[in-house]
């Protein structure tokens, strides 16, 4: 297994990183070295939180993963800086912008969602305990019926009296 050198490595990374990337494939063939090779460079890429955009894929298409770490990525960023980083990734600021914001009401609409469904919980839990409170109930009630049933029957047979009567 031979090492590829960093500033080789580097080099086919910035590749992988255009906005219009090559596909893996394609740029395995231009480079010679395996597609296993390639695909397990864009997945540390991922891990560690930088946007890989795929093959064939304009930025609308984007998983959501990839779009929030461009929004992390570009939050600290002043408008020039922001410029810069969407001509050289491809994107638009507005787009950033937008996704951002739709980042923003995920988490806010996250935690009304919570509180509402915490709510949701303690009165499905108070219903579930007053229906298992009345299933006891039932059962108790039940138990004492085939109790009387059964002494009453034995009754009748201690007496010496038929059913039908």
């Amino acid at each position: 297994m031979s090492r590829i050198p960093q500033a080789r490595k580097a080099a086919i990374l910035a590749k992988m990183l255009l906005p219009q990337p090559l596909s893996i494939r394609e740029l395995s063939q231009k480079e010679g070295i395996s597609e296993a090779t390639l695909y397990h460079w864009r997945s540390q890429l991922r891990r560690e939180g930088r946007p890989v955009p795929e093959h064939d894929k304009s930025s609308n298409n984007w998983s959501s993963q990839t779009k929030f770490a461009v929004v992390v990525e570009t939050s600290a960023m002043s408008e020039v800086d922001l410029n810069e980083y969407c001509r050289a990734k491809g994107l638009y600021p507005e787009q950033v912008k937008q996704w951002r914001e739709i980042s923003l009401q995920a988490h806010d609409n996250a935690g009304v969602t919570n509180a509402d469904s915490n709510r949701q919980n303690t009165v499905l839990r108070k219903q579930n305990k007053q229906l298992e409170r009345e299933i006891l109930r039932k059962d108790k009630a039940l138990a004492e019926a085939a109790a009387l049933l059964m002494l009453q029957k034995k009754l009748r047979a201690l007496w010496g009296e038929t059913e039908a009567d």
